[in-house]
């Protein structure tokens, strides 16, 4: 059995206090009432006679303003709307038992004073619960104003609440038998205020109408939980509507009406605490569609009676309220669903919007069906979103992934109609949700493209600036001192110099041929993959300390390569044989290459006897980089014995 505080949401940590005070009022409103039926009972009241003395009245609408006050201070005791329910139900409640233990007083000769002072509970306590209504209005649902631009109507009409209770409570009227209240006026007093009191009740019709503009602003403007705690406020006030209006139209209002009014403060305590109980959307769109139809059957049919025979009318009512049912229910399932009744229109419309992306279309989709989230997801990742997560969601498969869509209000799974329409809505989606992952994919390329440029332009810059400049540099110092001895110094010294000079220069020319064949082989283009990388083997004879280095290729005749690959590998060859040369103490290495009907395999194999992880810098990077960008694997490691380079690639036609 769930938990109160899984029923009615979370219960906020309070003072025990509050907690205290509002079941406090609770127990009051509650004996109260039972007193007043005990009252009523002991002095030998009649039901009729309980009605008439307001009894029935007070007890019934004090007692549920103020258990449902009660519950909403227990769980948000920060919100007025509670506060305000519990004392001003507490204060009806009051009243009517006031009237009967007046009357029990006066049948056993109580006091005169004491007479009086129940009398003014009973005339002052119920107008405080009705001077509330108005204030409640303006901070449903969440307690608070809509806006800072609502102040200023809430102070006016918080101000000015006290007028109703005045008018009431100074009345002079009081029950047959009984002494008048205290702290009211004398009728000829009471008369001449008359004015105040036609104000007075202008003023209470224009709050509540106040109020009632504020509750559609919030329903407008609201978020989706908003409009349905909203809602269940409608509900009940349609209900209260439809109970009231056909019967005062016809025979007055009947007795079970009074009973309908609790509806309004258990609406306000389930919108607040329990709003998601059940589809409130449902209710409201079947129970407005009905009202309709049945005020404008009643309507026409009255019209037509006077017009036609009773049997011709009611045949004439008959055939019509079929298709007007139709198009009023069409009219309210808009209203609270969206257009999930014209699959045509709504397509229309995610077609339209396909070309904004994703997050476009998910949001026309979650728009259309009034739905209160949306979202793509692709291999546990979500793609796009739109809408408040939270509640209960449903899940419809995609071409790929997933498509989460939250449920409203009170649904426990998604509508037979919404399943029908956002599956025919899949296709669209699927193609959205794959130009999204294509379009991530290109921006991720391009990030990885000038990654790697850049990663390129500073090894180029590190080469030219480590290997290249030192050895221009000496060739400048060399030449320079040669100059200088030049004039008069031994011949062997100068020609050491010029020696120098030479070896230089020539190391010089070894290093810009191995950078430029990094960057691209002419032997590559013109002798072909096998051939480029012999060259570029030939040139390995040591490491960069002297010690010497042994380099060949093996590999078969290939078949045609597209040049992409071709130089991809050329290039993982070059940028392996340089991390022997320059990181290895082996003595032999092995560049392997081999293709079959679909991939190009290369492998660079060493002696260096190296062990451990290796750590990967930026050449080993690159050359990740390239096999991906290619769609190939790629695999470097160290082996027992030495070091592996092993790419695969696909054979691309050339």
């Amino acid at each position: 059995m769930p938990a109160a505080s899984d029923i009615f949401g979370a219960a906020q940590e309070v003072p025990v206090r509050s907690r205290v005070i509002a079941v406090a009022l609770g127990v009051v409103a509650v004996l109260a009432s039972v007193g007043a039926v005990a009252c009523a009972w002991a002095v030998g009241w009649s039901f009729d006679e309980a009605l008439e003395g307001f009894v029935v009245s007070n007890l019934v609408i004090g007692t549920s303003f103020a258990l449902c006050g009660t519950l909403i201070a227990w769980y948000r005791p920060g919100s007025a709307l509670g506060w305000m329910f519990a004392i001003g139900g507490t204060c009806q409640a009051l009243s009517a038992l006031a009237a009967p233990l007046g009357q029990l007083l006066a049948d056993h000769a109580a006091p005169t004073w004491l007479l009086r002072l129940d009398m003014t509970v009973f005339q002052w306590g119920w107008p405080v619960n009705i001077a509330l209504i108005p204030i409640s209005l303006l901070l449903l649902p969440d307690g608070k104003l809509a806006s800072p631009a609502w102040r200023p109507v809430a102070i006016a009409v918080a101000v000015t609440a006290p007028l109703f209770v005045l008018e009431i409570g100074l009345g002079p009227e009081s029950p047959a038998g009984l002494p008048s209240a205290y702290l009211t006026l004398a009728q000829s007093s009471y008369d001449s205020l008359a004015w105040l009191w036609t104000v007075s009740e202008i003023r209470w019709a224009l709050s509540v109408l106040l109020g009632v503009a504020c509750l559609v602003l919030r329903y407008r403007r609201g978020s989706e939980t908003v409009r349905r705690q909203l809602l269940w406020l409608v509900a009940a006030a349609g209900v209260i509507v439809v109970a009231v209006i056909p019967w005062a139209l016809v025979a007055g209002t009947p007795l079970a009406v009074l009973f309908t009014i609790p509806l309004l403060p258990a609406a306000v305590a389930a919108g607040v605490l329990r709003h998601q109980l059940l589809d409130i959307r449902l209710v409201v769109a079947r129970g407005l569609s009905y009202a309709l139809l049945s005020g404008l059957v009643l309507t026409a049919y009255a019209g037509l009676v006077v017009v036609l025979s009773g049997v011709v009318s009611a045949l004439v009512v008959a055939l019509l309220a079929l298709p007007l049912r139709s198009r009023l229910q069409a009219a309210v399932d808009h209203l609270l669903y969206g257009e999930r009744g014209n699959p045509l229109k709504v397509a229309s419309r995610v077609g339209r919007s396909l070309g904004a992306g994703l997050p476009e279309t998910l949001e026309e989709i979650r728009t259309a069906l009034r739905l209160p989230y949306a979202a793509v997801v692709v291999d546990g990742q979500m793609l796009a979103s739109c809408g408040e997560p939270g509640g209960l969601t449903a899940e419809l498969p995609l071409e790929g992934g997933t498509l989460v869509v939250g449920l409203r209000g009170g649904e426990s799974r998604l509508a037979v109609a919404d399943e029908r329409l956002l599956g025919l809505l899949s296709g669209p989606l699927s193609t959205a949700a794959q130009a999204t992952l294509l379009l991530d994919q290109l921006q991720h390329s391009r990030e990885r493209l000038v990654v790697a440029r850049e990663d390129e332009r500073r090894r180029l810059r590190r080469e030219l600036h480590d290997g290249l400049g030192p050895l221009l540099t000496g060739v400048a110092l060399s030449a320079d001192t040669a100059a200088n001895l030049a004039g008069g110094a031994p011949e062997s010294d100068l020609q050491a110099r010029l020696t120098a000079v030479r070896t230089d220069t020539r190391s010089a020319i070894q290093e810009v041929r191995r950078i430029v064949d990094n960057l691209g082989s002419p032997a590559l283009d013109e002798l072909g993959l096998v051939e480029a990388l012999r060259i570029r083997t030939d040139q390995v004879h040591q490491h960069t300390d002297g010690s010497p280095l042994r380099a060949v290729v093996e590999a078969p005749a290939l078949p045609p390569v597209a040049a992409a690959v071709e130089q991809a590998v050329y290039r993982i060859a070059t940028e392996a044989l340089t991390n022997v040369v320059r990181h290895s103490r082996a003595t032999s290495v092995v560049v392997r290459l081999a293709a079959d009907e679909t991939s190009l395999h290369c492998e660079v194999l060493d002696d260096g006897g190296r062990t451990g992880a290796w750590r990967p810098g930026v050449g080993i990077e690159g050359m990740r980089e390239r096999v991906a960008e290619l769609g190939g694997t790629c695999e470097i490691r160290p082996v027992p014995g030495g070091g592996m380079v092993r790419v695969c690639l696909p054979m691309m036609p050339a």
